[in-house]
């Protein structure tokens, strides 16, 4: 319904051209259309292949710009019933399903609103000559003035606002079928889905992708400095206790090399854990890295955590019971012994064998005498025997033993 509290019906209320001078700017309605498209293909250079040569919207924007002046002329000539049909509820309507549309041809208002700030000046000299020709007085021609630019006004206005639904609403369709997307990615989905899945999510595979995982609160400062390709999955992931700390997924393209630097140093001062780029269909393989680093990586400090310096400690936890058994096999001679003795001399004998029997290293890290090590070393060669120069035997002992300050150690 139009809007009676609008400044153009306002303006209108108080503002009639009479019959005879409508008529003749109702016949020249087509010719000054016509030379608003043409001046908005001149001007605004965005325009240019859409507004002109074979195949063009140059018509369909002629009858819209048409249809948007025939209803200023008949809302200038006192036509403002509670149809909603005429005069100014259509072309708002139009102002708003054009403003739509420019958001979903990937274009922002500033060209649209070129156009109408051109559009209004070449309409205006127009219809004011016609007005002059037919007789309308110079003393209403600045009323007829400013009823013409209040109405281009509100239908820029309905543009803007067109556009901005538009944005907000196919924006939250993408952010769907992108979080869809890593969902998809996370369950291994077969490769055929996952380009469905990308070509929905309008989102070009890159070579690689890096899982991040960090708290929902700061993901989203993140993601503006990682770019509009990164997706992002919140809640429920899959594999990770999520009890203590919640977090966010983030599948950043492409930071692989050097670019993991570049990575490391955009997350500073956010608790993030990151893990190893893969190539993107693979992605699943980043996160489940990332996840189980979690737990190893626990710490106060703001720094994001680099899931390539968890290695070792990752391929030692991978089968928790099968290491506490060759632990178990490996401390078997000192099985005779008090347990706080059976503890110091496994401290001693992996900080041994890592030190490579360097006495006064071994003593500096465990913060005792040399003769201390030196008399641990001899009671650990007297239940060893042999088996502490085997080299296979000495593997199972780093294996199996935590180094001083090992995590779980």
């Amino acid at each position: 319904m139009t809007d009676v509290s609008s400044a153009t019906a306002i303006g209108a209320a108080s503002f009639q051209i009479g019959e005879p001078i409508l008529r003749v700017l109702g016949e020249r309605l087509g010719e000054v259309a016509a030379d608003t498209v043409e001046a908005v293909t001149a001007e605004v250079p965005e325009y240019a292949g859409a507004l002109g040569g074979a195949g063009s919207m140059g018509p369909n924007i002629e009858a819209a710009v048409q249809m948007a002046l025939g209803g200023f002329l008949k809302l200038a000539g006192g036509a403002r019933d509670a149809d909603p049909s005429t005069p100014l509820g259509p072309t708002i309507e139009g102002a708003y399903a054009l403003g739509r549309g420019e958001a979903r041809g990937g274009r922002s208002m500033d060209a649209l609103l070129a156009a109408y700030r051109v559009g209004a000046r070449v309409a205006w000299r127009k219809l004011a000559q016609a007005a002059a020709d037919a007789g309308l007085p110079a003393t209403t021609m600045a009323k007829f003035a400013e009823l013409l630019f209040a109405y281009i006004d509100e239908l820029s206005a309905a543009s803007v606002a067109g556009h901005a639904d538009e944005l907000s609403t196919s924006g939250r369709v993408l952010e769907r079928y992108r979080e869809r997307l890593g969902r998809h990615l996370l369950a291994g989905a077969p490769h055929d889905v996952l380009l469905a899945a990308a070509e929905r999510a309008e989102w070009t595979p890159p070579g690689s992708l890096t899982a991040v995982l960090l708290p929902p609160v700061q993901a989203r400062g993140a993601l503006a400095s990682l770019g509009a390709a990164t997706l992002q999955v919140g809640e429920e992931l899959p594999g990770l206790d999520q009890a203590g700390q919640p977090f966010t997924l983030l599948l950043v393209p492409d930071v692989d090399g050097p670019g993991r630097r570049h990575l490391l140093r955009v997350l500073a001062g956010r608790h993030a854990v990151v893990g190893p780029a893969r190539p993107w269909a693979e992605a699943r393989s980043s996160y489940e890295r990332a996840a189980r680093t979690v737990p190893l990586a626990r710490t106060r400090t703001a720094d994001p955590v680099d899931s390539d310096h968890y290695l070792a400690d990752l391929v030692l936890g991978a089968d928790p019971a099968a290491r506490a058994d060759l632990r178990a096999r490996v401390l078997e001679p000192l099985g005779v012994l008090p347990s706080a003795t059976q503890e110091r001399l496994a401290e001693t004998l992996i900080s041994w064998l890592l030190h490579q029997g360097r006495r006064e290293e071994v003593a500096a890290e465990l913060h005792v005498h040399a003769q201390t090590v030196r008399y641990r070393m001899g009671q650990l060669r007297g239940l060893y025997g042999d088996r502490l120069t085997d080299p296979r035997f000495v593997r199972e002992l780093i294996l199996a033993l935590p180094a001083r300050g090992e995590a779980g150690s």
